[in-house]
This record gives structure tokens, C-alpha cells and sequence, in this order.
């Protein structure tokens, strides 16, 4: 894995949520927060817990392990997500953008949030964040369809290269 790899996961994994959350941007107040019953409650449940996964992991590789979860309902509608996920996403991007390839390899230790110690190398952890994206992004895929809403534009990685490459 290079610095160049990790950055384009990076920008694929925001290039995804950002379309996603243009289609999320559609729902109602009420359906933004509807329980459907998958493996958070509903839209905004799943989204913050995605925010809240990257905030996390975005903090241990910055040496900090916090102890506790971002609250599932701190976002009232999707304008205050996105508002929120901005300075999260930026983090991100800073951080990728400043490794090397010595950085790429770096191990780094952290604490989970039961207190139990843990290390894996920074590309592990990043591309982690992109694929724990992928799997919540399709969740909520879903819940859009379940609330009768449109789905977002595709979002499969080769998607995104296609757009790139023009």
C-alpha cells in the first residue's frame, strides 16, 4: 500500500458519502430518523455512527484513544451531519495526505474503547475507515429504498475511478 493508494481510498470514501448524502439530503424530517429496524435504528443512527467510527479511528491515529461513542441522535437533520462529518472528513484527508512511505507502514497503538490495547499498521486502520464506510453506505441504500425515497447515485468504487478517469 502506498501514500498514493491510501489517499485515492480516502477520496473515494468521501466522493461515496458525499453522493449518499445528497440522496439523504431528499428525506423528511420524520423519515430522517424513522426506526427501521437494521443495525442502527435509522438514517441518522447509521450515518453518525459512520462519523462517529471515522472521528474515532481518525483519533487514535493522531495518538488519542477516546473513551467513549459520539451520541446516535447529536444530528437533527442532514445539514448539521454533513456539517459535523466536514471537520472528521478534512482530518482525514490532512492526515493521509502527510504520510509517507514510512507512515503508510507505521504501527500504531491504541486503546479500544473497553480499554483493551491494540496495534496495526496506519494502512490497516485507513483502509479499514473506507470499508466499514462501504458496508454502512449500502445499509443505508437500503433504508432509502424502505422509505420510498431514491437511492443515491452509484457508489461502487469502480464508479468513482470511471469518473475520475473521465
Amino acid at each position: 500500500m502506498t501514500p498514493q493508494d491510501l489517499h485515492a481510498l480516502v477520496d473515494y470514501n468521501y466522493w461515496a458519502t458525499h453522493r449518499l448524502l445528497a440522496a439523504v439530503d431528499a428525506l423528511t424530517p420524520e423519515q430522517f430518523v424513522r426506526d427501521l429496524a437494521s443495525s442502527f435504528r435509522s438514517v441518522r443512527d447509521t450515518l453518525t455512527h459512520v462519523h462517529d467510527a471515522e472521528w474515532i479511528w481518525l483519533s487514535r491515529l493522531h495518538g488519542v484513544s477516546p473513551t467513549s461513542r459520539l451520541p446516535l441522535d447529536r444530528f437533527e437533520d442532514c445539514a448539521a451531519l454533513r456539517a459535523g462529518w466536514a471537520e472528521t472528513q478534512g482530518g482525514l484527508r490532512t492526515y493521509v495526505d502527510g504520510l509517507d512511505d514510512a507512515g503508510v507502514q507505521r504501527v500504531v497503538e491504541y486503546r479500544l474503547l473497553n480499554g483493551s490495547s491494540s496495534a496495526d499498521r496506519a494502512w490497516h486502520l485507513v483502509q479499514h475507515v473506507v470499508n466499514h464506510g462501504t458496508y454502512h453506505r449500502g445499509q443505508v441504500t437500503t433504508m432509502l429504498r424502505q422509505l420510498g425515497a431514491a437511492p443515491p447515485l452509484p457508489l461502487d468504487l469502480v464508479a468513482y475511478y470511471r469518473e475520475r478517469r473521465g
